[in-house]
């Protein structure tokens, strides 16, 4: 018994030192391939406050992607795979909140950063990315966003400057319009977008009747409206908020306006004009976030969103989702989560990724959009009604 129990007791010993081995030969070959078995992608946008609704409309965008990739085994690294996560963060539209937001991002781990949707915060936060080698995909729109001279600035839509030149070209091509006010709201945002819009409208050889700035708080209009009818103005160009647009309206119908037409930026679209533009000749809109439903292959990811979500997405959840499947392919075709090599291949000009919904996100060398374009709505019966795109303006 005593010998049987040595002998068994040997057979025990070299079985763990097999078992051992086996385990310490496994370990050796993955700490070879030196990639991860989990990906983390962060995401950092305003998840409360007076944002939190557009902040985590992105955030179910990248969860939406994120969930069928993993669905589907992960992202093929080598001959392995690797699992993404999602590691979220609230910037509170603050940019000192934001740099705090981004710098748990980049303690967590993380091999890419969907963040953030303020131009502020975005450009903020940016140095901690970089210095991380992060790559940053933001949908912010201020161009110095990207001409911060750091490598991991990437812009998800287009430019202010495209947009400035979208309502300036539109306003000035709108029937019968000759005589136009261009007014701002006195924020550094509001104010470069109106100069643009009033120089696109300039070169289309129409006269800017009217140029003032206003403060992004006012509600009375009466001023205004008064220069607006001595220099009879057709349409009137505005970065003011939806609500100070709202108050206007009403204002100018009250006095006699009617003939008016509103052209703003991405600030007025919104639910908030829907009972007073009947008031006038007509609300127009331009905005960078092209909606989902305007792509021929937006109908499956809407499918998809409403079923996950109970809802529509309200802003750029489409993007967000891009984003994380055009992530996860550069990673694939890498065979790599490197970041290194992963903004290089997001930067490489014959990178033709995998983007469902909008087809075309490319990233030119600077981390602009290479494709970008500017959509214009017309606000009818309640809806935000699409009249034209172009990256062309």
């Amino acid at each position: 018994m005593a010998g049987f129990q040595r002998k068994g007791g040997r057979m025990n010993g070299q079985r763990r030192l097999i078992g051992a081995g086996a385990v310490a030969a496994m370990l050796a070959l993955a700490g070879c391939s030196g990639e991860p078995e989990v990906i983390k992608i962060g995401v950092s946008q305003p998840l409360s406050g007076n944002l939190a609704t557009l902040g985590q409309d992105m955030v179910n965008g990248a969860k939406m992607a994120v969930d069928e990739i993993n669905a589907k085994g992960g992202v093929r690294l080598g001959s392995g795979r690797a699992k993404l996560e999602i590691v979220t963060a609230d910037d509170k539209a603050d940019a000192k909140t934001g740099e705090a937001a981004a710098q748990t991002l980049v303690d967590a781990g993380i091999t890419v950063a969907i963040a953030h949707l303020n131009s502020g915060v975005s450009i903020a936060a940016a140095p901690i990315y970089a210095k991380a080698n992060v790559p940053q995909l933001a949908i912010s729109t201020k161009p110095s966003y990207t001409q911060q001279d750091l490598a991991t600035t990437l812009r998800l839509v287009a430019n202010d400057n495209l947009q400035a030149k979208a309502m300036g070209s539109y306003a000035a091509q709108l029937a019968g319009a000759q005589r136009f006010a261009v007014v701002d709201d006195s924020t550094p945002y509001g104010k470069g977008l109106a100069d643009d819009a009033a120089g696109a409208i300039k070169q289309q050889q129409r006269e800017v009747t009217l140029r003032q700035s206003l403060d992004d708080k006012r509600t009375d209009f009466a001023p205004l409206i008064a220069e607006l009818a001595k220099t009879k103005t057709d349409v009137l160009v505005t970065t003011l908020g939806d609500f100070q647009v709202e108050a206007l309206i009403k204002q100018a119908a009250a006095a006699g306006l009617t003939r008016l037409r509103i052209l703003g930026g991405d600030t007025i679209k919104t639910d908030k004009l829907n009972k007073v533009a009947p008031l006038i000749a007509g609300v127009y809109a331009t905005s960078p976030i092209v909606e989902a439903r305007e792509f021929p292959n937006g109908k499956p990811f809407l499918d998809g969103f409403r079923t996950r979500f109970k809802g529509d997405p309200i802003y750029g959840a489409h993007y967000a989702y891009d984003a994380v499947h055009l992530v996860a392919d550069a990673m694939a075709r890498n065979d790599t989560a490197d970041r290194k090599k992963l903004l290089e291949r997001l930067k490489n000009p014959s990178f033709d990724g995998h983007a469902p919904v909008t087809g075309s996100m490319r990233f030119a060398a600077d981390g602009e959009q290479r494709y970008s374009a500017v959509a214009v709505y017309l606000l009818k019966d309640g809806a935000w009604l699409p009249q034209i795109r172009s990256d062309r303006w």
